[in-house]
């Protein structure tokens, strides 16, 4: 038998077509680019969220305006603050939150306008009640509290 009759053919592997990759990144860009949301506001107060049952979700994001109130550092333990957008705020400074933030919704969001606490879970009723007060004196009568779902033991 004669060697080299049967050769061994060298097969090479097709190269991968990446013309349609520069497409691909884009649009998963851009979808991350849609769908991200930027935090607008710098939390200065630290809360801890209480927990409760019956929960629900909110729908119009753009008619809702939040008000946090929770603990400072640096100040003493007991006692607690109120932030509005980016800046620390007292009571009387709500009003004229919620007549600015009224004025830069639009017409449909300003009828449907929502004002969500998210306080500690520590902060007296007094204080949430003064910020409640304001919010009707303000006009501003839709409230609802931020709460996380509290898990029911079977």
């Amino acid at each position: 038998m004669k060697r080299g009759l049967f050769h061994r053919r060298e097969h090479s592997l097709p190269s991968l077509n990446t013309s349609s990759l520069p497409d691909l990144i884009f649009t998963v860009l851009f979808f991350f680019m849609i769908v991200t949301h930027m935090r607008d506001v710098d939390l200065k107060v630290h809360y801890v969220v209480p927990q409760g049952t019956e929960l629900q979700k909110m729908t119009p994001k753009s008619a809702v305006t939040y008000i946090y109130i929770g603990r400072v550092e640096g100040l003493p333990a007991d006692s607690f603050c109120i932030q509005l957008n980016n800046r620390l705020a007292t009571v009387a400074d709500i009003r004229e939150f919620v007549e600015t933030e009224r004025a830069r919704m639009s017409s449909d969001d300003q009828a449907r306008m929502l004002v969500s606490i998210k306080a500690d879970r520590d902060v007296p009723y007094g204080m949430i009640a003064e910020v409640k007060k304001v919010l009707q004196q303000s006009f501003a009568l839709k409230i609802s509290y931020s709460a996380t779902e509290k898990k029911v033991k079977e």
